[in-house]
């Protein structure tokens, strides 16, 4: 029994499939399939049964597979907290909110490549959902995005906050603080229901009884914003991405009563990685992080 047939199954469990596994450890389902045997063979045990037409864990592969978590756990912790940075290696799949993507992404990138100079990463930006869905299935080690820190089922620490506010061209809104019933008569450029925002601005719509109108619905906020400076409505931005436009006169702050609270981005990961690579660098994402604290 090794370590790398341990990660083989592991990861056919985990992503639900062998193809999945191969893709992950860059190998050929071919040699998947041969470590899985080979790790069955060194047990006396079958992991999997067969007899179905989706091949489903013994109750022995339950078992073999808490025995696994543990254990690859353990040789992570070690790798990671013990041996030196620069012998690290491996792919780190980091998926990213738009929002950090604009702003300190590059530095985190920049200081990973410094502390684990053998370290691959990979990078997928995606709404809030997606992004969360994805941590969850396995098929991302690290999320940096809108959060909490007490979310449920992952680990996560906080990056600091972010101010966001209603903005629109100059001109397409009267300058007082608007209800949200008067904001709802403009067009409303906004994201798609998988944005961490979506559900907390309808809602703060209909208290009010009103029903706004989306003249678009985007996935990302830089079209979002391009509309709004074209005049074609108001959208709901973050406000230190935006200064530059803002002090151009491109877009200006619209007013509203009982605005929302800055908006928490965390590091999260998945809790059986509290000691893995990828929650090392969410540790470095947050002292790279330039969100308020």
């Amino acid at each position: 029994m090794t370590l790398q047939q341990l990660e083989t199954f592991y990861w056919i469990v985990q992503l639900d499939g062998f193809a999945a596994a191969a893709e992950r450890l860059c190998a050929t389902q071919s040699t998947v399939s041969m470590r899985l045997r080979e790790l069955e063979r060194s047990l006396g045990v079958e992991l999997f049964d067969r007899t179905q037409r989706k091949a489903r864990l013994t109750p022995r592969g339950r078992e073999v597979f808490d025995y696994a978590t543990r254990i690859l756990n353990l040789s992570s912790e070690l790798s990671h907290r013990v041996a030196a940075p620069d012998s690290v290696s491996g792919t780190i799949r980091i998926g990213v909110a738009e929002v950090v993507s604009i702003s300190w992404l590059p530095a985190l990138i920049k200081r990973i490549a410094k502390e684990y100079p053998q370290v691959r990463l990979e990078i997928d930006e995606a709404l809030t959902s997606d992004l969360m869905n994805a941590l969850a299935q396995g098929e991302l080690d690290l999320v940096l995005a809108p959060g909490h820190t007490h979310m449920h089922d992952v680990s996560a620490i906080s990056l600091g906050t972010v101010d966001f506010a209603w903005m629109a061209s100059p001109g397409l809104a009267a300058r007082h603080i608007h209800s949200p019933a008067e904001l709802a008569q403009y067009p409303i450029i906004g994201l798609k229901p998988q944005s961490f925002h979506s559900a907390a601005i309808d809602a703060w719509f209909l208290r009010d009884h009103a029903h706004c109108r989306y003249l678009a619905r985007c996935k990302s906020m830089g079209v979002a914003a391009s509309l709004a400076i074209a005049g074609m409505g108001v959208t709901y931005l973050p406000v230190p991405n935006y200064q530059r436009q803002l002090g151009d006169g491109l877009l200006e702050i619209i007013e509203v009563r009982n605005p929302f609270d800055p908006v928490e981005f965390v590091a999260a990961v998945s809790p059986e990685h509290t000691y893995s690579l990828p929650s090392a660098i969410a540790e470095l994402a947050q002292s790279v992080s330039e969100f308020q604290r």
